[in-house]
């Protein structure tokens, strides 16, 4: 095995060391295979690690019972998990956290006569056998680090990998029809890797003349696919990829609607293309993965509105239409309840209507109301997103930064009374006073005080205080009244002076 430093220099996990040690102990055969050694290689640190060996479920289980480790064998496919506690000490924690390793000993798999699965599954005798029902080259590479370093690479993918080539292991048609996902995953492969990297011509052809086997795959497998695709950097180009290879039609066939479908004078871009421009900006921007999908899907409602024809067509109700369709696509797909109420609402609102000069206070609340005030950042970021879509090269006009200087002057608790801990029934009753605008003076006379130096907000203080006030005449009282009443509105004019600078409004 390599020395401590040569472990160090490679910068792979300790575990994972110990787990080849252990079944090289034992003289079993041992690599790190498919997507870690691919990661690797490219020098990106692999998201997990996946070993393969000759050795049997049983055999793995019996060299790692007897070393004391939690392991679970729970599948048909002759994955082993080992299980490493993160925190051996679990140190404050309800529930211990473990690193798990996954030990698969090598197979080879017969006719897929449901696109999905394998008819029969049987334990093979070499790492090439293992190598061989993999999908892509660049997958199907295996790393032994038992006696050095020792690269199996029977189908080049080292060199597909300077290439930026995604390419399938022999024949493609074959390794779609084994499992149609494939297809998906060979885009989000490219999408992921990088934005430069291209798809082998047969593999490509294959892509294309089996998309259809796509309809016999689970919509969580496909969910989790298109879900990666989403959240890579590229995401718009694997959208775009999606549908040049006839894969789109068969995950959200909605979107694709859209393609062609030319809009009004506002817009650049044809519904599918301004959908995917909004996508992109989300992306550039970081946006949240539900931002991003609801930028995806915030126009899908187009195609079915659309009446006329020309600079002048108009999509009446399209948010209202594309939301009901967003939920029927979100829950198709199988996301969670959460994420299908969260996306659906962005985009039933998305449209909100915004002028400096004509919506009122009441309307922003109602808008808070509608989509939850945890949600409208969200929805301002969507908006940019649409805008940017649309062809506009600024995302945040004026009127944007405006209405988020009226959002968060309507959710700030308003300068009152009510902010104090003392109210008008309390002083009746503690100073025997009948219901008079002495009550209100006194009031407005305690919360200029309160403004100025918030500490003094207890009952204690206040009390005391309104002991005091209460000794004064009737006019010395109306006196300080007014001067606390003009010291509370220009008190009221310096905040909100601060919160239209922070949004460079007027």
């Amino acid at each position: 095995m390599l020395s401590n430093s040569q472990k160090e220099k490679l910068k792979i996990p300790e575990n994972v060391f110990f787990c080849l040690k252990s079944l090289s102990d034992q003289g079993f055969e041992a690599f790190i295979v498919g997507g870690c050694v691919r990661d690797y290689l490219l020098s990106t640190e692999p998201s997990d690690w996946d070993i393969t060996t000759n050795a049997t479920p049983e055999e793995i289980q019996d060299i790692f019972n007897a070393l004391d480790i939690t392991n679970f064998y729970e599948n048909n496919f002759g994955t082993v998990g080992i299980a490493f506690p993160i925190d051996p000490k679990n140190n404050g924690k309800d529930k211990e956290e473990y690193d798990i390793i996954e030990i698969t000993t090598y197979r080879s798999e017969s006719s897929y006569s449901d696109n999905r699965r394998p008819d029969k599954v049987e334990w093979s005798k070499t790492i090439e056998d293992d190598l061989k029902r993999r999908d892509f080259t660049i997958n199907a590479i295996a790393l032994s680090l038992t006696d050095g370093i020792d690269i199996k690479d029977p189908y080049n993918g080292q060199a597909d990998l300077k290439e930026k080539l995604i390419k399938a292991v022999g024949d493609p048609q074959e390794r779609f029809s084994e499992d149609a996902l494939r297809m998906i995953r060979a885009i989000r492969f490219k999408t992921v890797l990088n934005g430069d990297w291209i798809i082998e011509k047969n593999t490509e052809k294959a892509l294309k003349e089996n998309a259809h086997l796509l309809k016999n795959i689970s919509r969580e497998r496909i969910r989790d696919e298109f879900i990666k695709i989403i959240n890579s950097q590229y995401a718009d180009e694997g959208i775009e990829d999606l549908r040049k290879h006839n894969l789109l039609k068969y995950i959200i066939p909605e979107l694709e609607e859209g393609y062609g479908i030319k809009q009004n004078k506002h817009h650049v871009f044809d519904c599918y293309y301004h959908n995917v421009e909004a996508l992109k900006y989300s992306t550039k921007k970081g946006f949240s993965f539900h931002i991003k999908l609801a930028s995806l899907l915030h126009d899908i409602g187009k195609p079915a509105t659309k009446n006329g024809t020309g600079e002048n067509a108009t999509f009446y109700n399209h948010e209202i239409v594309g939301a009901k369709m967003t939920k029927k696509i979100l829950t198709r797909l199988h996301f969670s309840n959460k994420d299908v109420e969260k996306i659906t609402n962005l985009v039933r609102y998305h449209l909100f209507y915004y002028n400096v000069d004509e919506v009122k206070e009441a309307s922003i609340r109602r808008l808070i109301k509608n989509i939850g005030a945890e949600n409208v950042e969200d929805l301002l970021k969507l908006r940019m997103a649409d805008r940017v879509g649309s062809g506009c090269p600024k995302a945040e006009p004026y009127k944007l930064r405006h209405l988020k200087y009226m959002i968060e002057k309507v959710s700030k608790d308003p300068i009152s009374v009510k902010m104090l801990k003392v109210d008008g029934s309390e002083i009746m009753e503690k100073f025997k006073l009948s219901p008079s605008p002495k009550i209100g003076w006194l009031l407005e006379i305690l919360l200029e005080e309160v403004l100025n130096d918030p500490s003094r907000n207890t009952k204690e203080y206040l009390l005391k205080k309104l002991k005091e006030l209460n000794e004064l005449d009737v006019e010395e009282l109306k006196n300080q009244f007014i001067k606390a009443k003009k010291n509370i509105e220009k008190i009221e004019e310096s905040e909100d002076k601060k919160t239209k600078e922070k949004f460079w409004v007027k």
